[in-house]
């Protein structure tokens, strides 16, 4: 049970539900003289991607009047804006999770402050367990289709989203060409969103692999249907960096997560890199 001091700090989180987009995107345009329309949101122990950029210029979340400050290991919180085989581009090193104690408004706030600066292509990423013995940690999964495990709603089945504007061909198919050109694997999947903080029990993961169910995260799907929503290209790519419970005999640590995914960072970055490369063709 929280003690008083982190039941208030939670409520406070969930009454901040209004900010003022449009002056963020304004301090952040006049600081960084960003023109770019390609943005990266960077998961748990991903951070590192942005030392790709040339000229890169740093913007700590703290800084940006108004803009939270995320709270789990891992996150960073802050933007790096630079440039990637000369196109210019902006990276989110850390998120907002629901389980944090924020409302499903600031889960989404970077993805409208995305579409208030002209983002249009979006790149969504985290570390996931995997449900599938044949996907070991390490594996990159893109995101077919996703499913709201967070049962917030109704305790009825979730059903599975793999639609426009969330999920459209060529989007998925770039990432096809890019892993591919890169010589980078990646496995495919249905992605479940799951609330956390805790990590899933094995019945829980039972029940998921039972729903047709690839990987399990507790971030992306909210950003992903948010994106998709307000009009920006969106793809969501998996690090796998455990199996998820009961998969195997072995405890879940976070400490696994940053480990994987430090051991597939050259890989994650090439695939990335060439994803961005893609998109920059479509101009």
């Amino acid at each position: 049970m929280p003690d008083a001091a982190s039941w208030q700090s939670k409520q406070q989180r969930r009454m901040m539900t209004k900010f003022d987009v449009k002056r963020m995107a304004n301090d952040i345009i006049t600081r960084t003289g960003f023109k770019g329309n390609t943005a990266i949101v960077l998961g748990s122990g991903l951070g590192d991607f942005a030392e790709n950029f040339d000229n890169p210029t740093v913007v700590p979340y703290a800084s940006v009047n108004g803009y939270p400050k995320p709270t789990v290991e891992g996150h960073a919180g802050e933007f790096v804006f630079g440039d990637l085989n000369g196109i210019p581009v902006m990276v989110a090193k850390g998120r907002f999770h629901y389980y944090e104690g924020y409302p499903l408004s600031v889960v989404t706030l970077p993805i409208h402050l995305f579409s208030e600066l002209g983002i249009k292509y979006l790149i969504i990423t985290n570390a996931a367990g995997s449900m599938k013995k044949e996907f070991p940690p390490g594996d990159l999964m893109l995101i077919t289709r996703h499913m709201d495990c967070t049962f917030r709603e109704k305790m009825a089945d979730p059903k599975w989203i793999d639609r426009p504007p969330y999920y459209q061909p060529e989007v998925l198919q770039a990432v096809r060409n890019a892993s591919e050109k890169s010589g980078v694997k990646i496995v495919e999947g249905g992605y479940c969103w799951t609330q956390g903080p805790a990590y899933e029990t094995p019945d829980e993961i039972h029940y998921y692999l039972s729903i047709k169910g690839t990987a399990v995260g507790m971030s992306t799907v909210p950003e992903i249907e948010t994106a998709g929503d307000t009009g920006i290209h969106v793809v969501g790519i998996s690090c796998l960096t455990n199996y998820a419970a009961g998969i195997t005999d072995q405890p879940l640590t976070h400490h696994e997560v940053m480990e994987t995914a430090d051991r597939v960072k050259s890989d994650f970055a090439e695939l990335i890199k060439e994803i961005i490369t893609q998109f920059g063709a479509w101009k």
